[in-house]
């Protein structure tokens, strides 16, 4: 363990899905030395991710988190106050996407995916500040958006807009809160083999090919290389970055 975020307390939403971003994260953090709590709906298999996690040597605890309500926000919030006194970081990390075509893409799926992509990451950022203010050193918020949501990608409206608008809010926040050496930075993953993909795929092997055709370094991207991303926007290494796009899409967005 080289302690890259030794002594650092994080929060993770969405961190009950293996493999996921918000889980590899999650050990990621905890093998750098953080103390890492993960918050999720599914609360049993939240606490699976951080058990593992502290077999294997680590720190991390489980709570419940549903990202759209003030009051799970605000109970994270005081446990980490209670147990650790400080929030270091934060990884807005849970999210949703309905795709179809443009026709389906109905008012409620717009609705809904507002709610947790756009308005959870407002109160995970707003909660995080309070923390961060609190204790007066400043921290790392890391808000994962999507190259989804700086190119135009079909089947996805609601899913992009909400990724493009997270990128928006973060780049305003940052520049607000810059010199309280509050960072806040996006992460753009292209397509990643998390659960919700890799279900699709051992349904459809087939799949695999036209979903890394997209990219032009034609792999699907693992959840740890978005985990290592964040690492750094976490650590001090990246201590003079902030409103920066971290872009690990295997070529995507290349012009």
């Amino acid at each position: 363990m080289s302690g890259r975020l030794a002594n650092k307390i994080a929060l993770i939403s969405g961190g009950a899905s293996r493999p996921g971003i918000g889980s590899a994260t999650a050990e990621r953090f905890a093998q750098e030395g953080a103390t890492v709590y993960l918050g999720d709906l599914d609360v049993a298999a939240t606490e699976l991710v951080a058990r593992d996690i502290r077999e294997r040597g680590g720190k991390a605890f489980a709570s419940r988190l549903d990202v759209r309500s003030e009051a799970d926000w605000s109970a994270v919030a005081s446990r980490i106050e209670a147990e650790q006194g400080r929030l270091d970081v934060l990884v807005n990390n849970a999210g949703i996407a309905v795709l179809g075509p443009f026709a389906e893409q109905t008012p409620e799926i717009l609705a809904r995916t507002l709610d947790v992509n756009l308005k959870g990451v407002f109160l995970g950022m707003q909660t995080a500040v309070a923390m961060m203010r609190k204790a007066g050193k400043g921290g790392s918020i890391i808000n994962i958006s999507s190259v989804a949501g700086v190119i135009g990608a079909p089947m996805t409206l609601a899913y992009s807009a909400t990724k493009a608008g997270v990128l928006g809010m973060s780049r305003c926040a940052a520049v607000e809160l810059a010199p309280e050496r509050i960072r806040i930075n996006t992460i753009h993953p292209g397509n990643t083999l998390t659960n919700m993909i890799k279900g699709a795929i051992d349904a459809n092997p087939g799949l695999v090919e036209s979903t890394t055709a997209s990219a032009p370094m034609r792999v699907m991207i693992e959840p740890v290389d978005i985990a290592n991303g964040a690492l750094f926007l976490a650590s001090d290494e990246s201590r003079y970055m902030t409103g920066a796009m971290l872009v690990i899409d295997a070529g995507m967005s290349i012009d």
